[in-house]
């Protein structure tokens, strides 16, 4: 059974896919740009932030090409209720999975704050159930918190953003904010992580609006948010995921 892609919607807790305890594949140990493990534990002091924003394969290289702070990005799912999901039991609509990001960061070099910019600039945030032309469930855009701090930050930028966004026309945020906790990060297959590091000219499915969220610190980091150069449409030859 699947949800029909023309009018998405969440599965309930019932309807969706039962999953497995442990992943049917495995994943790589080191990130193929930055070279340093995907997985956990990692070194003390750095922080988890977990982001999605449609297609992760753009959203994955927004974060990787940040100038420091950067320890290591790897794509996975979250928010859903299958336990240990494929990537086609995700587009599948029964998951209840967004395609999410996750950035381990060091505080020191680049707070939090600064990840929201790129987070909220990188895509659009009013669009529900989709990205561009990607529809489904599993692009909606979402942040996992790891903390009240995070969670605080997250509020505040969401209000800043929504009001330049307003003054320049767009809807309304969609963006879920929740917890991590209790929603489970299932890192995806191994051809799905640091996609468009190894095809150079693969599909970028994210695209921002244009509006610039102010930088915390004052300083203008707009092109931080630049994963797509040009949009979201596939570069020349590329096909769609």
């Amino acid at each position: 059974m699947f949800l029909d892609s023309r009018t998405p919607r969440l599965p309930t807790a019932e309807q969706a896919l039962t999953g497995r305890s442990a992943p049917i594949f495995r994943v790589p140990e080191r990130h193929t740009v930055l070279g340093t493990p995907l997985l956990g534990p990692y070194p003390e002091g750095l922080e988890i932030a977990d982001f999605a924003m449609g297609c992760f394969w753009g959203a994955e290289r927004a974060f990787w090409r940040l100038p420091k702070g950067v320890y290591t990005t790897l794509v996975g799912y979250q928010g859903g209720f299958t336990e240990n999901p494929t990537y086609e039991e995700v587009c599948s609509g029964l998951t209840g999975h967004t395609e999410a990001v996750r950035v381990v960061h060091d505080p020191a070099e680049i707070p939090y704050e600064e990840l929201l910019k790129v987070f909220w600039e990188s895509h659009d945030p009013t669009q529900g159930f989709r990205q561009g032309n990607d529809v489904g469930t599993q692009y909606r855009s979402a942040v996992h918190t790891h903390s009240a701090a995070q969670s605080a930050a997250v509020l505040a930028s969401r209000e800043a953003y929504q009001k330049v966004l307003t003054r320049s026309g767009h809807g309304t945020i969609t963006t879920e904010l929740l917890p991590a906790e209790g929603r489970p990060f299932y890192p995806a297959e191994g051809y799905h992580q640091q996609y468009l590091h190894r095809n150079v000219d693969g599909y970028c499915g994210i695209g921002g609006t244009g509006v610039k969220l102010s930088a915390p610190s004052g300083t203008d980091r707009g092109a931080w948010g630049a994963s797509c150069p040009t949009g979201i449409a596939p570069a020349p030859g590329a096909s769609g995921k």
